[in-house]
């Protein structure tokens, strides 16, 4: 596989990061997200750039100890058919991490919704809670992601900010796999991404 081709590969993978596109109030404003990514298959790096606008909901303001809710909900997308002279047989195995904001204490979360992405899950992991979205999304096929609900508990002051997960390559927010045809044969092409720089989606004032 030529490195030309390689990017080409990526760049199908990548096709469907707009499951970032979330849909949200006035109550914030769109944020185009600038992310930097690499994606590996046959032996060939390649590092991108990618751009996407998300929108989110919060509130403006809460009370001291005050409860608020912050939802992200991701918009219908399509999964590419092709990567070049490549056929994209499927996503697979994809990951959305969005860190448990500062000043805040988790009380719940949950998804709601979501279509043709097989079965999908929630926890959180560390300081961060992660979307798991096991596929796999045929070429050519619409998916949406499942509504992430974050139910909080505000701190005594302060502000309260989300933004998206990831601080390097090795260190990525946003992971999935692309499965393509390459020849006959079917290759994965892991790929990592983080923002650069990271966002800030929202903004809550305590008080």
């Amino acid at each position: 596989m030529t490195k030309t081709s390689s990017r080409l590969l990526v760049g199908a993978a990548l096709a469907i990061v707009p499951l970032l596109g979330l849909a949200g109030v006035a109550s914030a404003d769109t944020q185009a997200v600038n992310y930097t990514c690499q994606g590996k298959a046959a032996g060939q790096t390649s590092n991108l750039t990618l751009q996407q606008n998300v929108d989110s909901t919060a509130p403006a303001t809460v009370a001291p100890g005050g409860a608020l809710t912050i939802t992200l909900a991701p918009g219908v997308n399509t999964v590419p058919t092709a990567a070049g002279s490549f056929t994209v047989k499927s996503v697979k195995n994809m990951t959305l991490s969005v860190p448990v904001p500062a000043n805040a204490t988790v009380n719940s979360f949950s998804l709601s919704g979501g279509s043709g992405i097989g079965s999908a899950t929630v926890a959180q992991v560390g300081n961060n809670i992660v979307t798991s979205v096991t596929g796999p999304i045929n070429g050519g096929a619409q998916f949406q992601l499942p509504a992430l609900t974050l139910n909080l508990t505000a701190g005594e002051s302060g502000s309260i900010t989300t933004t998206l997960a990831g601080t390097s390559l090795s260190d990525p927010g946003l992971k999935f796999t692309t499965t393509v045809s390459v020849f006959g044969f079917p290759i994965d092409a892991p790929t990592v991404c983080y923002p650069n720089p990271a966002p800030t989606l929202t903004t809550t004032t305590i008080g």
